[in-house]
């Protein structure tokens, strides 16, 4: 397996220097220069306190990177949003009092490979944020969490299978005509270009 690519962003310069240096000793991982984020397949930064601006600036950086993918050391406090956080491309989160060189490396790896990590008590946080979200936002609009209907859902299954209008009709005992609007309504509401791309946004959000 080639070595994850790292690049290193901490305010503190002896932080940086102790992380760089343990990088440069491990051989499953390898340094990028923070000039060179594109090269990046994890982006390690080191903050005291995450607050609203540190997410700002996770979010510019994020923008000169392809597919953002950040570990966050954190010295003591999480005060931002944590859905902003994942928008930004937070994959994971080490409090620096836990912090140890093999722990370290086994989750640079494990977010290099595409997995995330959180310490439970920000997962605890989480699940309570996105229970909320579901029953005061989106359950009032009728959506789930991936923005779709249950009967939208159906629709773009059938769709999925193979059916055409007249049998996605038949099987949901809905007039043709129904279902053309639940198909047009919600590609114009996601930005969706036709069926085919509704089709994969839902077998991206596992619903398929």
């Amino acid at each position: 397996m080639s070595p994850i690519s790292v690049a290193v962003h901490a305010a503190d310069p002896i932080t940086r220097l102790g992380l760089v240096g343990h990088i440069r000793l491990e051989p499953r991982l390898s340094l990028v220069a923070t000039a060179q984020l594109q090269e990046a397949d994890v982006f390690v930064v080191a903050l005291d306190t995450v607050v609203v601006a540190s997410l700002d600036m996770l979010s510019q950086l994020s923008a000169e990177m392809t597919d953002p993918r950040f570990l966050l050391i954190i010295g003591d406090q999480w005060q931002a949003d944590l859905y902003a956080a994942l928008e930004c491309g937070v994959r994971a989160v080490m409090w620096r009092s836990e912090f140890t060189p093999a722990a370290f490396t086994n989750t640079v790896v494990s977010v290099g490979e595409g997995c995330g990590d959180f310490p439970p008590e920000l997962q605890g946080k989480l699940f309570d944020q996105v229970l909320r979200t579901n029953r005061d936002v989106l359950a009032r609009h009728g959506l789930t969490a991936s923005g779709l209907t249950p009967r939208e859902i159906d629709v773009l299954r059938l769709v999925s299978a193979g059916c055409d209008l007249q049998e996605i009709a038949q099987k949901l005992s809905y007039s043709e005509r129904t279902v053309k609007n639940i198909l047009y309504n919600l590609m114009k509401r996601l930005n969706l270009r036709n069926r085919t791309h509704a089709v994969a946004y839902a077998v991206r959000c596992g619903l398929i």
